[in-house]
């Protein structure tokens, strides 16, 4: 079976931990101990958000907190499934749940529509470029089931989608407190002809990795029989055969993979995301943060980035700020140039600004002192991706994609 990895959105109160509850719970994917556990807990009948908010904080307050990870399967696929908060405070965590996942589930309640941090969200999952979005419109029970609601909300969307350039979307009317249409199908709802959840997200195509040149940023260097220097990391995109030309980045030597290995030994060929180990034809000079890319499209080395970040820090940012920039394995100093515009999501347009405020999205320039080999984020999410850190505190103040 293959995987697939999908994360919630919306915003807060929407019903994901319940949605997520009510897919686990009608999916007998609850195991028997924590569901007597859960049962204990509940207050007014079954309270299925308690299946995956599990911190004492989310549940005493009642919302999620951290990103919740559940894995499942199904006779026709296996699940790794991201439950992140909806509430502004935490916008951070929904960008990390995000970051790796295939398909994205938007919750709309049918009654409120689209609020900004389901707008926030929804951009998020575009700049991301996940490539399939299902907008659960949930709550139809509180509308009496009624497709006027539903389309409202559907309209809604399509009319954001158009905006932040969010493709690939599919809307579904569900209640997740009764089940409707999240397992099987809803006789309430008898105007919608489409799957039910469950269903499409068994039925969503996964594709494969786009066709890409090897990258490999190398985590460690070892010392094997004979003297031999290995490079090991973790492959950021392609695959690494022994006879594949490739180039060190930055330095732009140039040599040739003379053996491969994976975590079974020898390998005649490995493939991202697999953690390798290759020794290279010549003596080359490699150590910790150099990048082992294929000859035919390695990126070449820069000082000056334009990217897209989401602002994750306390503190604002402002114009010649510094900070530490982590690219792969790779760490340099970074100064924030300028700010060229920060989104709106009232209007959906880019005004100018001069700093940058927690859950902010902008686009950024940035001067680094030292050269990174970046490809643009939409060729390679592994090699197109940073992060900014604060240089006094250690934290992860942005999470960034390179255009």
């Amino acid at each position: 079976m293959d995987l697939l990895r999908l994360a919630t959105a919306g915003s807060v109160d929407d019903g994901k931990s319940t949605l997520i509850g009510r897919l686990l719970y009608d999916a007998k994917a609850v195991l028997a101990d924590q569901l007597a556990h859960v049962e204990e807990r509940s207050v007014e009948g079954l309270d299925l958000a308690l299946l995956t908010d599990g911190l004492r904080a989310e549940r005493e307050q009642g919302i999620t907190i951290d990103v919740a990870y559940r894995s499942f399967a199904t006779p026709r696929r296996r699940f790794i499934l991201a439950d992140c908060p909806g509430h502004a405070q935490y916008t951070r965590n929904m960008v990390t749940g995000a970051s790796t996942a295939d398909l994205a589930l938007l919750l709309v309640d049918a009654r409120a529509g689209l609020t900004e941090q389901s707008r926030r969200h929804a951009t998020i999952a575009a700049l991301l470029r996940i490539k399939h979005v299902i907008v659960a419109v949930n709550k139809m029970d509180l509308v009496g089931y009624a497709e006027e609601a539903f389309d409202d909300a559907v309209r809604q969307v399509l009319e954001l989608a158009a905006g932040i350039a969010l493709e690939g979307v599919e809307f579904i009317p569900i209640s997740a407190l009764h089940g409707d249409n999240v397992v099987e199908r809803s006789g309430r709802m008898a105007w919608y002809d489409g799957p039910p959840l469950l269903e499409r997200l068994e039925t969503v195509p996964v594709e494969p990795p786009a066709v890409h040149g090897a990258r490999l940023p190398v985590q460690l260097v070892i010392r094997g029989e004979g003297g031999a220097r290995w490079a090991a990391g973790r492959l950021a995109a392609g695959t690494l055969r022994a006879g594949d030309d490739v180039v060190v980045l930055p330095s732009g030597v140039r040599t040739r993979v003379a053996e491969v290995r994976d975590a079974d030994g020898p390998a005649e060929e490995v493939e991202a995301p697999l953690s390798v180990s290759v020794r290279l034809e010549d003596e080359v000079d490699l150590a910790r943060g150099e990048l082992i890319a294929a000859v035919g499209d390695a990126p070449p080395p820069v000082r000056e980035l334009s990217a897209t970040v989401c602002w994750l820090g306390d503190r604002p940012a402002r114009e010649r700020d510094r900070f530490l920039l982590k690219h792969g394995t790779r760490t340099v100093p970074a100064r924030l140039e300028g700010v060229d515009g920060r989104i709106d999501f009232a209007t959906l347009g880019w005004p100018d600004a001069d700093e940058l405020r927690l859950n902010d999205i902008a686009h950024v320039r940035l001067r680094l002192g030292g050269e990174i080999a970046p490809d643009p984020y939409a060729q390679s999410h592994g090699t197109g991706a940073f992060i900014l850190i604060d240089e006094a505190t250690n934290d992860t103040v942005a999470a960034g994609m390179i255009r």
